[in-house]
């Protein structure tokens, strides 16, 4: 009998494989009392040869699709492996008190990670107590016999099964293996949706327990379109997905002909249709998706992937690099995002009761702390202006004495650079992002100082909902649609044209297929989604009449008064 399960379409696309837990095993053990140490000395040995051959896949593997740099944490791995030191003393403890592999393997482990992790103003040494911790595992289920998950390694068609996916598990996967995942939390704007996308890999997510009702080797069926997963599919419902699947595949190469069209509608009106990147490597499916602009560059990455304060020379190079990617197209870049859910290790953020209302964002970057990094990314932006269109985007603006501060801190390193015979572009728009009710309720006051504001719908709604969209309680309030929503969305748009700027939108909503004609008859100049959404866009505003749109959209905001009175009315306009 076939379990039907309910999730979050995520990522479209539709798969039939087998079911890969990425669920970390129970590496509990007992301690025995054995007459032949020898023998465990042997399991021992075995156990750090199978780990150390395991970890040369995953190295290659790592190298071929992440690069030299980032792999060599590998290394590290492998070299606590051969450490004589350390496999010397478990071989000891063993033979002293004539035990089992597994205690003497945790006792010792156990106090070299201590010591590394002693030392505190060492923050080499603490990576290293992060390594043998990890190798440990790795020894550990070897040992007991349990399988340890890992991405890298996997050689067939499979479907992924995680309660969770991390940013360093969705980097290992491989496309041509990995089909589908399928988790037990998270929602639409959450890093593995994000990143589900851009690998396009269909994905559904927060079915609250998959991870418990499935079993490794299971045939799973996933439908990232409509959010339905079946476990143990019957012949007729692998047939069904099956063709579900090439309707989707049918799809996009209806869309992919629309890659180097126009994005107009039915009655010839223009809209700007522009992908979200993370990395300069993000720009070749921006591109090959026909996008007319970057709308938004999350440059913390540029952090995150880094030991330490990414220099003004690396900086310079990765905004260069997207710049000329994008040819003379507008790209803009949103500086420094750190806070909420994203920590750097080099840098101090405080333990806060709730990181999302807290020190982030450009709240950093004008503090006393913030300043030197701050101005760092500005004189890298400002120097690689010079080759393409930049425009740059202040994050978390919530009052316009911020916008003016940081601008008056941009003007000045700009002044600097001049000076120093430093070429910089004279067309470089500066903007902010609206994610704070306040400011999207004080647009009209923004839009005389700004060049541009772009809605970050992922937390302006989250802020206007009082609702965390990572907790499964509350998603019921992360509404796109609300009228609510679109009034805030409305009037920064209706601010900006009062003041001839521009107004776009960054977050999730911009591509999704509900919204976009409601926003498209707000009048939104810009939309800035996923790479992989593009195309699906610009077919479906193809179809789309602008003045019908607007007539759909004063309606909205006039007489709805749920989300689902929204929904309706679009369904009925765009019929």
């Amino acid at each position: 009998m076939s379990n039907m399960l309910k999730g979050i379409a995520a990522s479209s696309g539709v798969a039939v494989a087998k079911a890969y837990l990425l669920v970390q095993p129970d590496l509990s053990f007992e301690t025995k009392t054995v007459e032949n140490t020898d023998n465990e000395e042997a399991r021992l040995d075995a156990a750090l040869a199978a780990s150390t051959s395991e970890l040369q896949i995953i190295k290659d593997k790592a190298v071929a699709s992440l690069g030299e740099e980032a792999a060599s944490v590998f290394d590290a791995h492998m070299m606590v492996l051969a450490d004589p030191e350390m496999t010397g003393q478990i071989k000891e403890t063993i033979r002293a008190k004539k035990e089992n592999a597994e205690p003497a393997l945790k006792e010792v482990t156990d106090m070299f990670i201590s010591i590394f992790e002693g030392m505190e103003d060492n923050a080499y040494m603490q990576e290293r107590a992060a390594d043998i911790r990890d190798v440990t595992k790795r020894v550990m289920a070897n040992l007991l016999g349990v399988k340890l998950p890992s991405p890298a390694l996997i050689d067939e068609e499979v479907i992924i099964v995680a309660e969770d996916l991390t940013p360093s598990d969705t980097a290992q996967l491989d496309k041509k293996f990995v089909k589908a995942f399928v988790t037990n939390i998270g929602g639409r704007t959450s890093h593995s949706a994000i990143m589900a996308r851009t690998l396009e890999i269909p994905a559904v997510l927060g079915t609250n327990n998959i991870t418990e009702l499935v079993n490794e080797g299971q045939l799973l069926a996933v439908n990232g379109i409509t959010g339905d997963v079946i476990i143990e599919p019957s012949p007729e419902e692998q047939a069904e997905f099956h063709k579900a699947g090439e309707a989707y595949a049918a799809q996009k190469a209806e869309w992919a002909a629309l890659k180097d069209a126009e994005t107009v509608t039915a009655d010839g009106r223009h809209f700007e249709l522009a992908a979200n990147i993370g990395t300069p490597k993000d720009v070749e499916g921006v591109n090959e998706n026909g996008g007319e602009a970057v709308g938004l560059y999350r440059t913390e990455f540029l952090y995150m992937d880094s030991q330490d304060f990414p220099t003004e020379d690396d900086q310079y190079e990765a905004y260069k690099a997207v710049l000329e990617g994008m040819n003379g197209k507008p790209v803009v870049v949103r500086t420094m995002d750190i806070g909420g859910d994203k920590t750097l290790p080099y840098f101090d953020l405080p333990e806060e009761m709730n990181p999302f209302l807290g020190w982030r964002a450009l709240r950093i970057s004008l503090s006393t702390s913030g300043d030197a990094m701050f101005r760092t990314q500005l004189r890298a932006l400002l120097r690689a202006s010079v080759h393409g269109r930049l425009r740059i985007m202040f994050p978390m603006v919530a009052l316009v004495n911020e916008f003016r501060a940081a601008k008056k801190i941009y003007e000045e390193e700009k002044a600097k650079l001049i000076a120093e015979g430093v070429a910089v572009a004279d067309n470089i728009e500066v903007g902010i992002m609206i994610e704070i009710p306040a400011a999207a309720m004080l647009a009209d006051q923004f839009a005389k100082e700004v060049d541009f504001m772009s809605i970050g719908t992922n937390d302006l709604i989250q802020y206007s909902m009082a609702a965390d969209r990572m907790n499964e309680q509350v998603s019921y309030l992360y509404q796109p649609y609300n009228p609510s929503i679109l009034r805030l969305v409305n009037n920064v748009v209706k601010a900006a044209h009062a003041e001839g700027k521009w107004a776009g939108m960054c977050g999730e909503m911009a591509g999704d297929q509900t919204a976009v004609p409601l926003l498209m008859g707000i009048g939104l100049d810009e939309f800035s989604m996923s790479a992989t959404s593009i195309l699906q866009t610009r077919s479906l505003m193809k179809r789309l009449d602008s003045k019908k749109m607007e007539e759909l959209s004063n309606k909205a905001l006039t007489e709805c008064a749920t989300m689902e009175e929204v929904v309706a009315l679009v369904e009925e306009y765009t019929k």
